[in-house]
């Protein structure tokens, strides 16, 4: 993890997150922190990040999701030399659906 998000302020931000208890929770909360365009960003690189490991190609990820060929490399970039958030993720995500 890099040490310089390690803050007592986003230890705070990241407990208040563990705190919602639903997906309404979680809209009302993150409208209050985050512009919309704050939200619309993560949810795309987080549809960017899924699509990537559906092996999609960049070209079928912007058409569908319009993020940039930069946006793209840099959550690519994440999935293959990141901490595995993503990866964490998506496992419990499908572990749920089961």
């Amino acid at each position: 993890m890099n040490k310089k998000i390690r803050t007592e302020a986003v230890d705070r931000l990241f407990e208040a997150i563990l705190c919602l208890k639903d997906k309404e929770e979680c809209y009302t909360f993150f409208e209050d922190v985050c512009t919309i365009n704050e939200i619309l960003s993560l949810s795309q690189r987080f549809e960017v990040a899924e699509m990537l490991c559906e092996k999609k190609t960049y070209l079928d990820i912007s058409e569908k999701t319009g993020a940039s060929t930069a946006t793209i490399s840099r959550v690519n970039r994440s999935l293959n030399y990141g901490n595995d958030g993503y990866a964490m993720v998506f496992d419990r995500m499908e572990k749920r659906q089961k």
